[in-house]
C-alpha cells in the first residue's frame, strides 16, 4: 500500500477498477516530487517539515525507531534521516530504548450486551492502520501540541497497526511507547510495520531479499531480531507489507519460511503477524483483493498457520470477499482473520462502501474490515483544536446520532458502533477516570491549571467510556462532549449542558467490577449553570438483551446542587455488597429553569480500606543534556516505583516554589526539549513522582541541571 492523495495509482491505472472510490495514492508529478527526496515518503498527521526541523548534534529528542532490515541505500539521507540497519540493532546499544519501552500489559477484556441491536459480537472485528507521524519524527514520548491523533474510541478495535516507514527513511517501523500503553489498557493489540515499497516508491528487492535471508545454519536472523524488538519495546508483532516488484516463487518460498520462523519464534510471547495481500505464491506483486490460490500459502500452508490475519486489498467485490470467507473455513480457519480494507484516508465517513459484501444487516457478516487512515477525522479539520478533532472522531466511529444506543437513520455510512460490540477493561478495583483523552492545551491538577502549553502523550490516556455517549432521557437530549476549557486532572473533563427538560441519564462505563460493603465512587463534578440533583447508576446485572434498557439502580449523590467550583461526592456501595457491578452512570436533574452546564472531572472506585500510596522513584538523574542561551534540552531517568504505579508526572520547582507540569510517561525517562532559566537561578530543579490509579501521587524524587 503506497501512500496516497487525491490521485490515481500509477502502478494500477492500466487495470480496471471493481468499485469507483478505490482508494486513490499519489498523482505523478507529487510521486515524482517525493522520490526526490526520499522515494515513498509517507504523509503525517505532523506536518511534513518536521524531521527537516530537527537540529543534529544538540538534539536529544528520542523517535520511534526505524531500519532497513540489513543493507543501506545509495547515498547519503535527507535532513534529520539517519539510515539504520536492523541486524546491527541490540537493546544494550539502543540510547532510546528506555524512551520507546512500552510498560502497560495488554489487559483482558469482555464484551457486555450491546447498546443495540445491530451491533454483534463474535463475529466481524476491526483493524486500524494510522499514520500517527512521519517515519523519521514520530516522537517517542509525545510532544508539546495538542494538535495529534488522540484516538480512544479502543472499545471497537482489535489490531491497530502503527503506519509508516519509507525508501527514503527505513522501512521497519516500530510503535512509539505512548500508542502501545494507551491500547494495551484497553486491551488492543499493536503491530510495528514491514514495508518493502513498490518500485516507483524507491523499493528495492535486495530489501526483500536482506528479509528473508538466511544465516550459515539456516536461520532467519532478522526474524529473531524482529521478535527481539517487539519483545524490548512491549507490543505485539508485525504487519507484512511485501509491494516489491520482480521477485520469482523461489522468493515467495522463501518470504513464507521467513513467515513460519518468525511466527515461531514470537508465538511464545504471543506475538501476531498480519499480512498485506501483495506479494503471490509466484513472487511477483499482484493484490488480488481476495484470500485465493495464490495467496493463501501466506495465511495457511500445510504446516498450518502462517499469518494470523490477512488484510485484503482495496480491490475487493462482494463476490471476493464472499468467496474468501469460505476459503477461510475450508482452511479451518475463522473468516473473521481476513480484514477487507476499507480506505478512509482522503473522504472519511463519506467514503462509499458497500457495506453489505463486508457486515451485511440480515445475515452473519462475511469477514472483518480494516480502516486504512482513520485520522482522517483529524486531518480534514480546519479547526485542529481538541474539541473539533473529538466531535469528528465521534461521529466517525459512532454515527450521526452521537448515540450508540440510538443510531441514526444509516446513509452511506455504517459506524462501527452499530456493527461491532464494544469491548471494556474494566474488571478490578481500584478504578479511576478523569476523562483525559491523552491531548490538552493545559495541564490540570485538582482543578488547577499547572501548565499553560499544549501537550499530547497517549500513555496518560484514561480509560474512557466506550459507548460515547448512551443518553436515556424523556425530555430533549442534552449535548455531552469532552471539553478542553476546563479539567479536573489531565487534559479534559466530560461536559453535559443543555436545557434538561427531563432528568438525563448519561451511561459511562461498562464494568466487572465485584462489589464488597466497603466500595465506594467518588465523583468530582462542578455545575457551572443551573442547579441539579445528582445520582450515580450502578447495574449489577446485564440487560435482557441487545438494545435493552440497563438496569440501573440509582443510588442519591448528596453533594451541592449548584456553584462553579469542584466538589466531591462519595456515594458508599454497602447495599449492593456481593453484586457485580455491569455498568456505571450518573443522571442529572435540572433543579429551576436555567440551562444546566454541569462537568464530570473524575470517577473512582475503590474499597475503602486504606490504600498506600506509590513509593518514590528512585535515583532520578539528569541522563543528558545540552545548554544554549539560558535554554537546556535534557533527558532524565530514574527507577521504577514500588507499588502499582499508572505513570509518573515530571515537574519544575521554579525559585519561588511554584511547581508547574512538564510532562508524563508510563516509563522510566522523558525528554524535556526546552527547559528554560529562570532568573539568575544555579539550577533547574525536577520533581518526579509516581501516580497511582486512582491518581494519587508519590512523594517527590527530586534531582538538579546546573546552569552554565
Amino acid at each position: 500500500m503506497s501512500e496516497t492523495g487525491n490521485g490515481i495509482d500509477p502502478r494500477t491505472a492500466h487495470l480496471p477498477s471493481p468499485r469507483p472510490t478505490r482508494r486513490g495514492v499519489l498523482l505523478a508529478g507529487a510521486g515524482a516530487a517525493t522520490l526526490g527526496r526520499g522515494a515513498g515518503t509517507r504523509a503525517a498527521a505532523a506536518p511534513a517539515t518536521a524531521a527537516a526541523s530537527r537540529a543534529a548534534p544538540a538534539d536529544l529528542a528520542p523517535y520511534a525507531s526505524y531500519w532497513f532490515p540489513d543493507s543501506l541505500p545509495a547515498g547519503t539521507p535527507g535532513p534529520g534521516v539517519t539510515w539504520h540497519s536492523l541486524l546491527r540493532w541490540s537493546p544494550g546499544a539502543d540510547p532510546d530504548l528506555a524512551f520507546n519501552t512500552a510498560t502497560v500489559p495488554l489487559a483482558p477484556r469482555f464484551t457486555p450486551v450491546p447498546p443495540n441491536t445491530t451491533a454483534r459480537t463474535g463475529q466481524a472485528r476491526i483493524a486500524s492502520l494510522v499514520s500517527f507521524g512521519s517515519t523519521a519524527a514520530n516522537p517517542a514520548q509525545g510532544s508539546a501540541t495538542a494538535d495529534y491523533y488522540a484516538l480512544s474510541h479502543w472499545a471497537y478495535i482489535d489490531e491497530l497497526v502503527f503506519w509508516g516507514g519509507s525508501a527514503g527513511e527505513g522501512i521497519v517501523l516500530a510503535p512509539n511507547a505512548p500508542v502501545t500503553d494507551a491500547a494495551h489498557r484497553n486491551g488492543v493489540r499493536v503491530l510495528g510495520n514491514v514495508f518493502l515499497p513498490p518500485v516507483p516508491y524507491g523499493g528495492d528487492l535486495r530489501w526483500t531479499r536482506d528479509l528473508v535471508q538466511r544465516d550459515s545454519l539456516g536461520r532467519f536472523p532478522v526474524a529473531a531480531k524482529l521478535v527481539e524488538v517487539a519483545r524490548a519495546y512491549g507490543f505485539d508483532g508485525w504487519f507484512v507489507n511485501a509491494e516489491t516488484e520482480g521477485g520469482d516463487s523461489g522468493l515467495a518460498t522463501r518470504m513464507r519460511e521467513f513467515l513460519h520462523a518468525l511466527r515461531a519464534a514470537g508465538e511464545p510471547y504471543g506475538l501476531r503477524i498480519t499480512w498485506y495481500d501483495a506479494m503471490n505464491c509466484t513472487g511477483g506483486v499482484g493484490w488480488q483483493g481476495a484470500l485465493n490460490e495464490l495467496n493463501q500459502e501466506f495465511f495457511e500452508d500445510r504446516r498450518g498457520r502462517v499469518a494470523d490475519t490477512v488484510l485484503v486489498d482495496f480491490r475487493w467485490t462482494p463476490a471476493t470477499l464472499a468467496a474468501s470467507g469460505a476459503l477461510a473455513d475450508r482452511l479451518g480457519r475463522s473468516r473473521h482473520e481476513l480484514w477487507a480494507a476499507v480506505d478512509t484516508e482522503s473522504k472519511g465517513w463519506d467514503t462509499p462502501v458497500d457495506w453489505d459484501a463486508i457486515v451485511p444487516r440480515d445475515r452473519d457478516h462475511v469477514v472483518s474490515y480494516g480502516f486504512y487512515r482513520p485520522e482522517w477525522t483529524l486531518g480534514h479539520l480546519t479547526d485542529r483544536s481538541p474539541g473539533a478533532f473529538h466531535r469528528a472522531d465521534d461521529r466517525f466511529w459512532t454515527g450521526e446520532s452521537l448515540d450508540p444506543a440510538r443510531p441514526a437513520p444509516e446513509a452511506t455510512w455504517r459506524a462501527p458502533a452499530t456493527v461491532v460490540a464494544d469491548r471494556s477493561t474494566v474488571s478490578a478495583l481500584p478504578f479511576g477516570c478523569s476523562f483525559n483523552t491523552g491531548h490538552g492545551e493545559r495541564w490540570y491538577e485538582d482543578g488547577e491549571a499547572v501548565s499553560d502549553s499544549g501537550w499530547n502523550h497517549l500513555g496518560l490516556q484514561d480509560r474512557l467510556p466506550g459507548r460515547r455517549w448512551a443518553v436515556d432521557t424523556t425530555g430533549t437530549r442534552p449535548e455531552v462532549t469532552l471539553d478542553f476549557a476546563r479539567a479536573w486532572r489531565g487534559g479534559s473533563s466530560l461536559l453535559v449542558t443543555g436545557g434538561l427538560t427531563a432528568p438525563a441519564a448519561v451511561g459511562l462505563h461498562s464494568t466487572r467490577l465485584p462489589l464488597t460493603r466497603s466500595c465506594v465512587v467518588e465523583l468530582v463534578h462542578a455545575t457551572e449553570s443551573g442547579r441539579v440533583a445528582l445520582e450515580l447508576g450502578v447495574a449489577v446485572r446485564e440487560p435482557s438483551g441487545p438494545g435493552q434498557e440497563v438496569p440501573y439502580t440509582w443510588l442519591e449523590a448528596r453533594g451541592p446542587g449548584s456553584g462553579q467550583g469542584w466538589h466531591t461526592t462519595r456515594v458508599r456501595l454497602s447495599a449492593l455488597a456481593g453484586t457485580t457491578a455491569h455498568a456505571l452512570a450518573v443522571r442529572i436533574t435540572r433543579l429551576g429553569k436555567e440551562p444546566v452546564r454541569w462537568r464530570l472531572g473524575a470517577l473512582t472506585v475503590r474499597d475503602a480500606a486504606a490504600r498506600p500510596r506509590p513509593g518514590t522513584p528512585g535515583t532520578p538523574a539528569v541522563s543528558a543534556s545540552a545548554q544554549h542561551s539560558g535554554r537546556a534540552a535534557l533527558r532524565l531517568s530514574w527507577q521504577r516505583a514500588a507499588g502499582p504505579v499508572r505513570h509518573y508526572e515530571v515537574s519544575r520547582v521554579l525559585p519561588d516554589g511554584t511547581r508547574r507540569f512538564l510532562g508524563g510517561t508510563c516509563g522510566t525517562a522523558l525528554h524535556l526539549p526546552a527547559v528554560r532559566r529562570s532568573g539568575r537561578e544555579r539550577a533547574a530543579v525536577f520533581e518526579i513522582r509516581a501516580v497511582d490509579e486512582l491518581y494519587a501521587a508519590s512523594a517527590p524524587a527530586r534531582t538538579t541541571l546546573t546552569w552554565t
